[in-house]
């Protein structure tokens, strides 16, 4: 396949959705072969869960066959839902997202970090092997989303890989704290954000174009939890996740955690590198109409991401026997927040299901909730989850206030099944 023809595998059928959105109750009854039970409260204009399954031809190496490949060029794939059941994500099935092209003949042995800046009272470089002797070894559980996750369901269409659920994952990093290494260089008291710089390499080939840039508020960047990771669940970094050495911010969007780490710049203003202005990674600073376009000045930065749950368990698809009493159960995170309770429904958000929740396994861990159900006759029925943060917000039913790049959709998750 040529570089150009590919740059989106797998696409959205736009006509088809529109269709499918527009159908009557019992034209989508006859879609998905079962009466639509609760059909009263179903919301005008949503297209039934099971109308929106799609399958990806394509794999990954080293990745699980399961991942859906969203593009080749750059590399982008997302977990499906009932494969993030474990409580920590396994390494083939984190999800992958790339700005631009891995690097390549990776050597551990002979990769440095460098650490400088205006607000840096020095400029240090260290091996993998300096930063495992050097600094204490800490491992965290930490949750990474991209924060274009569930940028398929804007209407209208939001520009960027359409993400529908599975851009997001919860494993064990092992590193070293970000804090320890900034120290160790010395901060100037001017000091206001960090930024991260990679080795990979931009669409075009120029060596001379930096992919992109992030970083995070020097704050943020000195709490415990921030790390400079070589391992994820005891193993080696997977090659497309950033090996073998990557930052890990919990609870932000992850392209605040740069991959295939190379360069940290300690700043004495707000970090300017690509993807950090325009646009990227920013919302508009009040709410818009749906297709309003708004200068860049009025944008803010995506900091800590919304509340959001996902079903794992059952699988959209699942079958269920008439009266049988069956398990829902998933995972739940808030950012820089943790989720106080999660909630299930089966009639369309009529009437809501309480869950059990576990505490996180530490601070920026996603969280577990689960609960047992029966459904009340045969048909087509959707499970709904609900969390809500210790805050009291909680996620719309639906959609979140639209915007131009399809930013922090924390819509309630839903699976569909049927009742014999």
């Amino acid at each position: 396949m040529g570089k150009k023809d590919t740059d989106k595998i797998v696409t959205n059928d736009f006509p088809r959705r529109e269709f499918i959105k527009n159908a009557s109750l019992a034209v989508l009854g006859t879609l998905l072969g079962s009466k639509i039970v609760f059909a009263e409260s179903f919301p005008k204009g949503l297209i039934p869960e099971a109308l929106l399954l799609e399958e990806s031809p394509f794999t990954i190496s080293g990745k699980n066959n399961g991942l859906i490949v969203l593009n080749d060029r750059p590399i982008n794939a997302e977990t499906p839902p009932h494969l993030l059941d474990p409580n920590v994500t396994p390494n083939d099935i984190m999800f992958v997202r790339n700005n631009g092209i891995p690097p390549e003949d990776v050597n551990v042995n002979k990769w440095t970090l460098t650490i400088e800046g205006e607000s840096a009272e020095q400029t240090k470089t260290y091996t993998i092997a300096n930063l495992k002797s050097k600094f204490k070894e800490y491992t965290y559980q930490l949750t990474l989303e991209c924060g274009g996750n569930g940028r398929s369901e804007f209407t209208p269409p939001a520009k960027g890989n359409q993400w529908t659920t599975g851009a997001v994952a919860c494993p064990n990093w092992t590193g070293v704290k970000l804090k320890d290494v900034l120290k160790d260089v010395g901060i100037k008291s001017n000091a206001v954000y960090i930024g991260y710089y990679g080795k990979d390499t931009h669409l075009s080939g120029d060596p001379t174009k930096v992919v992109i840039s992030r970083g995070v508020p020097i704050e943020k960047g000195m709490e415990d939890e921030a790390l400079i990771a070589w391992s994820m669940n005891g193993e080696e970094i997977p090659y497309m996740n950033g090996a073998p050495l990557r930052l890990v911010i919990g609870g932000w969007p992850a392209s605040t955690s740069g991959k295939w780490l190379s360069k940290i710049v300690i700043r004495d203003k707000v970090h300017d590198g690509p993807k950090m202005g325009g646009k990227s990674y920013r919302i508009p600073k009040n709410g818009i109409a749906p297709g309003t376009k708004v200068p860049d000045e009025d944008y803010e930065i995506i900091e800590s991401m919304p509340v959001k749950s996902l079903v794992t368990f059952p699988k959209t698809g699942a079958i269920v026997k008439a009266d049988q009493q069956f398990e829902v159960r998933g995972h739940a995170w808030a950012g820089d927040l943790e989720v106080k309770a999660v909630d299930v429904s089966i009639d369309f958000g009529s009437s809501w299901i309480s869950c059990s929740v576990t505490k996180p396994v530490n601070r920026l861990a996603w969280q577990h909730f689960s609960t047992k159900i029966t459904l009340p006759e045969q048909g087509y029925y959707e499970i709904w989850a609900r969390a809500t943060d210790i805050q009291g917000k909680s996620q719309p039913m639906v959609l979140p206030g639209w915007n131009p790049k399809g930013y922090l959709n924390n819509a309630c998750h839903r699976i569909a099944i049927k009742r014999l």
